[in-house]
């Protein structure tokens, strides 16, 4: 769960859902226009900011500020409004946009790495509303590479190219080496939003990273706290994701 949430709403309906939404969320602060500031005080008592002039004003200091920004605004009016203030997946906040009538929950921005899947996951729960994923490892349930063992505090070496890489491997089905040497097995129920299903089927589990045939596998998931030997650095350069478990 992020830190500081930012609930932004710009109507009387969307402060009110913005309401309940503070009171359910540790961390959560309601931001209004200054013209409802009745409303918001009474939506969030305590909990909630108002701002005079234009919300698109307000964005920087909330990119800035926030873990997580939850917009209670249409879409396209959110995609315009954060649009120039974008820097990466590894910085910027998480990004939800939720309708006046709580019916959808979209995840719009850093789904995985900031949050906002998982977010948008209990958000649906508490509004009784339907998340709208978009990722395609939460969509099919299957292993999301960026996120393997980040519950167990998990250190992962990769360049972006590699992670992109082996993230393709495993959406599209092809055969990845999942290699685990190190670190607790129970990872898996814990995985990113949750998972219910068996692991992908196009994962074969190794103990060994020496008894994998590098040639038969697109990628390589490695779990490890020991160094990649050299005669397999190069062999698997470009195609392999380490995770490093932190020491008994």
């Amino acid at each position: 769960m992020p830190d500081r949430i930012a609930v932004v709403a710009i109507t009387r309906h969307g402060i009110a859902l913005g309401g309940r939404i503070v009171a359910a969320l540790s961390g959560a602060h309601l931001f209004a226009p200054a013209k409802f500031r009745a409303e918001a005080e009474a939506a969030a008592s305590g909990d909630s900011s108002c701002y005079t002039g234009k919300t698109g004003d307000q964005i920087p200091t909330l990119f800035a500020t926030s873990d997580a920004i939850i917009a209670i605004v249409s879409i396209g009016a959110v995609v315009r409004l954060i649009a120039p203030h974008l820097g990466s997946k590894e910085t910027d906040p998480a990004v939800l946009v939720i309708d006046e009538a709580a019916q959808f929950v979209i995840p719009l921005l850093s789904g995985h790495l900031g949050g906002a899947n998982a977010l948008a996951g209990q958000l649906a729960t508490l509004l009784g509303a339907t998340p709208v994923l978009t990722t395609a490892s939460d969509v099919r349930q299957t292993l999301a590479v960026d996120l393997l063992g980040r519950e167990l505090g998990w250190r992962i070496e990769a360049s972006h190219d590699s992670l992109v890489r082996v993230s393709a491997a495993v959406v599209n089905d092809e055969p990845v080496a999942l290699v685990q040497e190190a670190g607790s097995p129970d990872w898996w129920a814990n995985h990113a939003n949750g998972r219910q299903s068996p692991l992908p089927g196009n994962l074969s589990r190794f103990e060994l990273l020496e008894d994998v045939d590098a040639e038969r596998f697109a990628a390589v998931l490695w779990i490890s706290q020991r160094e990649m030997p050299a005669e397999l650095a190069a062999t698997l350069a470009g195609r392999c994701v380490i995770y490093r478990p932190e020491p008994k």
